[in-house]
């Protein structure tokens, strides 16, 4: 049978077609695969992607477009492996249950967070363990507008919001970046040397 036929009996739920049609295109898959890196994940992890693709393709067949079925499935498993590469590489998909978030006095959120995604339960229980050295800290280190300053500017606000926020000058919020900055690499290097 043909890719096309394949296509058209695996869209009216013949599941035997649609793993025939896997079976034809796991090379290809592989070897596209390969020419690319996800961060974060391996080839298999590409593979997944492709077949992922792949299945769309099925899905997404239309005979009466006159396109060959190959050709719809090569571009529908190249931008799902694409895509896949590019979504991992802007960090969209970090699961932020799997994260610990570092927050000040009044307990709101900073904006940092420590990944815990795919570790093991003590390697959670250490890292809460650090995130809580973190904490500590950068309560012993930052004043209380370094701290407000800190969480206006990971909010992504300006310098002269902030300073608006605050009632400082621009170049007070300009200065409380500069020490808090240099408080933030000695926090580091004490917590994790």
């Amino acid at each position: 049978m043909t890719d096309e036929e394949l296509a058209g009996l695996a869209q009216k739920g013949d599941t035997n077609a649609e793993i025939e049609l896997f079976n034809r295109y796991r090379n290809t898959i592989t070897k596209y695969s390969r020419g690319f890196y996800l961060i974060g994940g391996d080839v298999e992890d590409l593979i997944q992607e492709g077949m992922i693709g792949l299945y769309k393709a099925i899905k997404g067949y239309n005979h009466k477009k006159e396109a060959a079925f190959s050709t719809f499935a090569h571009i529908c498993i190249k931008r799902q492996i694409q895509s896949a590469v590019r979504n991992a590489s802007t960090q969209k998909n970090l699961v932020l249950s799997s994260a610990l978030p570092i927050t000040d006095e009044d307990n709101d959120e900073l904006g940092i967070f420590l990944i815990s995604d795919g570790l093991s339960p003590e390697q959670v229980l250490a890292n809460k363990q650090l995130y809580f050295e973190l904490k500590q800290e950068f309560a012993k280190e930052l004043s209380l507008l370094e701290n407000k300053v800190l969480k206006l500017y990971l909010q992504g606000l300006s310098y002269q919001q902030i300073a608006d926020k605050t009632g400082q000058t621009k170049k007070s919020i300009d200065n409380a970046l500069s020490r808090i900055k240099k408080k933030i690499s000695q926090i580091r290097k004490k917590v994790f040397d």
